[in-house]
């Protein structure tokens, strides 16, 4: 059994990853907002019959090496980064939320400036 991933199932599940609510708080807040994620990955890239490719992630592997699998060598390896950025940005999606939650305003200002200045009494 191949412990390789497709690109795509890797992206998505990053995606929903980083959009991700803590369930068990239903006054979660953002505190931070994500600019870009980038990605260094080892991949594999394989010829389809159809004249499709096909690129599969591998399993981290160590620093020193490991096994890959048995059916890929060293050689059809290729290290690839992928970037990914939200499509709005940061000043669009603040107000949005401002519109759509008036009543967490506050609340999201006072926990934002405890997180930037480190600590509840903003020390």
């Amino acid at each position: 059994m191949s412990s390789e991933i497709q690109l795509s199932e890797l992206i998505q599940q990053v995606k929903q990853e980083l959009l991700a609510t803590n369930q068990n708080s239903p006054d979660d807040l953002p505190v931070f907002s994500v600019d870009s994620v980038e990605l260094e990955l080892q991949v594999t890239v394989k010829k389809e019959g159809n004249g499709g490719i096909k690129v599969n992630v591998l399993p981290f592997l160590p620093v020193g090496g490991g096994e890959v699998s048995g059916k890929v060598s060293q050689d059809h390896i290729q290290k690839v980064i992928v970037k990914l950025s939200p499509l709005l940005d940061k000043e669009l999606m603040v107000k949005h939320y401002i519109q759509n939650h008036p009543e967490k305003v506050q609340k999201l200002l006072d926990q934002n400036s405890r997180a930037i200045l480190k600590g509840p009494d903003g020390l």
